[in-house]
């Protein structure tokens, strides 16, 4: 196949994102939230998959016509920020105005990083929490903690946003990548299965979405903490 037609086929694999996210916040209207969570999951798969297909396939010189960055960014913002916070918002995890209160800081906070130039390190981590709502409110969803715990972890990961703590990217961080993406990929199963089972209280998912989510909150910080000058 011609090197411009994979170019291609790479942006408008980016692009079904778009058509994921609808799907995703359909459901969420009708607050059918494992069918929500379903799509965010794609959504977030296909994320995975098309930063390095681009790389491959060199994007930018093959088919410049459009700008997956800007494209991925869109996307980003509706399946990992908005969508998942009107979700917080509805689902009643967070009553009165502490509702209000985490829909305001993660949208407005969510915003200013992704437009932030230095969101990047050099070892192609994120600087300050990258936003990840949709991974955050999932695991929510599945342990269903008291309000003040769940209002607490807004508020301390809305400012980790806009520090310069180091939060790895499973497949661009190189160090500890052949552990990372296994782990990544566990997340996403383990999700899968909270999903599958609606959110049980009681499943052996819940665990494995803690433990792996432990990890990739704290491999970075550990990086940084021991990374030579």
């Amino acid at each position: 196949m011609d090197l411009r037609v994979k170019a291609l086929s790479v942006h408008l694999l980016t692009a079904s994102g778009a058509v994921f996210s609808m799907l995703a916040m359909l459901a969420a209207v009708e607050e059918k939230w494992s069918a929500m969570f379903l799509w965010l999951l794609v959504a977030l798969v296909v994320d995975g998959v098309d930063g390095p297909l681009a790389r491959r396939y060199r994007v930018t010189e093959n088919w410049p016509l459009y700008d997956g960055v800007i494209m991925d960014m869109i996307i980003d913002f509706l399946t990992y920020v908005f969508i998942p916070a009107f979700a917080l918002f509805e689902s009643g995890l967070l009553p009165g105005w502490t509702g209000w209160f985490a829909i305001i800081v993660i949208t407005y906070g969510s915003v200013l990083y992704f437009s932030d130039t230095r969101m990047k390190t050099k070892d192609y981590s994120f600087a300050g929490f990258p936003a990840c709502w949709n991974m955050l409110v999932l695991v929510l969803f599945a342990l269903k903690p008291n309000f003040w715990i769940i209002l607490i972890l807004v508020i301390l990961l809305t400012v980790a946003m806009f520090s310069n703590v180091k939060f790895i990217h499973p497949v661009r961080t190189k160090r500890w990548r052949a552990l990372s993406l296994p782990v990544a990929a566990a997340w996403v199963s383990f999700a899968l299965w909270a999903i599958l089972v609606d959110f049980h209280p009681a499943s052996w998912a819940n665990w494995g979405l803690v433990l792996t989510s432990i990890y990739l909150v704290v491999a970075g910080p550990i990086q940084q903490m021991t990374e030579r000058e």
